[in-house]
């Protein structure tokens, strides 16, 4: 049974990965380097820190590094919010009398402003801050606390966290909200991969906080629905999410028992893009069995659609999608998208004049 929780801060319980990724930036300009793009941030990053620039920067020393980077990230401490499902999850520890520990990086100036500010520091029962490598560290927490490794688990989102977790002999899981992306995180093998601390949630209140986590009794095929939308210039919506291996895809999602499909489909269009759609026209059925894409095993029946925005979109994405375009089919195509879309956005293109 799990008693004891150690976090990963940064990507895990806070969104600071915007602001970290801009004070990069900036000492890679200041080293006269060109800048990084998002995504090749989160595949270049990793934890120790000090790795990641003795790749990128061998030849500045670490101290002017820092410099650099504490000039910029001291400015972005008002971009740094909880994570959705942070705080939740943190009060049902509390309500579950589960303690809880922190092992981050973040320097100890820093989280005494983002503690406050997000106010989940006093769920915090024990914080250790500025941990270069939690590795060499991890047995001392376990020791200072008399923490029984089978009854702790450690929660982040890089791969440094499941090799601690790993070297600490306790459990691990991995949270797709931060900085690592799925075939990262997969690579060190944590023993359970969860979108966000909601969905962790659900699973330790089925299993009563025991782990590992008892296997499912039902194994069936889980039906869904979704839509490639178009607007009135003929462009189509596409969003990214973590769950999808960080790639493009169309917004849906599972059928609830006793609703009909266009009215799942209207409902999850809904609740992850605001959008009110019409012209609803069944395009195909997939089969999506066992995607490595998607980041846990699944057995889908894929409901495909097209449909029309009504009026002029608005998309406001709530906490499952990172971020949304509107492009032309051929653009659509050009992206990195999940093998679900491209069969749908092939079969559209078939079918435009």
């Amino acid at each position: 049974m799990i008693r004891n929780i150690i976090f990963d801060w940064s990507g895990t319980l806070v969104d600071d990965l915007p602001a970290v990724w801009q004070a990069t930036n900036y000492v890679l300009a200041q080293a006269q380097k060109e800048e990084m793009t998002l995504d090749q941030f989160r595949a270049e990053f990793c934890l120790p820190f000090t790795r990641f620039y003795e790749r990128q920067l061998p030849h500045v020393p670490l101290a002017q590094l820092e410099v650099w980077f504490h000039r910029h990230f001291k400015e972005s401490q008002a971009a740094v919010i909880a994570l959705p499902h942070a705080r939740d999850f943190l009060e049902f520890c509390r309500s579950q009398g589960v303690r809880t520990f922190l092992l981050t990086a973040v320097h100890p100036a820093y989280y005494a402003i983002q503690a406050e500010a997000t106010g989940l520091g006093g769920f915090v029962d024990r914080p250790y801050l500025g941990v270069v490598d939690k590795t060499a560290r991890i047995h001392a927490i376990l020791a200072e606390n008399g923490l029984a490794p089978g009854e702790t688990l450690f929660i982040g989102d890089m791969q440094h966290d499941i090799d601690t977790a790993k070297h600490g002999g306790v459990h691990s899981c991995a949270v797709l909200t931060g900085y690592n992306g799925l075939e990262q995180l997969r690579a060190s093998a944590p023993d359970l991969i969860v979108e966000h601390l909601g969905e962790l949630r659900d699973h330790l209140t089925t299993s009563g906080w025991e782990w590992p986590l008892p296997a499912g009794t039902s194994r069936i095929p889980v039906p869904t629905v979704g839509a490639l939308i178009f607007d009135s210039s003929e462009r189509v919506l596409l969003v990214r999410t973590h769950k999808w291996s960080n790639l493009w895809g169309i917004p849906g999602g599972k059928i609830k028992w006793g609703e009909d499909s266009e009215a799942a489909l209207r409902r999850e269009i809904r609740e992850e893009t605001n959008l009110e759609i019409t012209g609803i026209q069944f395009a195909l059925v997939q089969d999506c069995i066992h995607s490595r894409e998607f980041y846990k095993d699944a057995h889908f029946i894929l409901l495909n659609y097209t449909a029309q925005v009504v009026g002029e979109p608005e998309v406001r994405l709530n906490d499952e999608a990172r971020e949304f375009r509107w492009l032309t089919v051929a653009e659509a195509i050009a992206m990195p998208i999940n093998q679900p879309t491209r069969v749908l956005l092939e079969w559209v293109q078939t079918r435009q004049p």
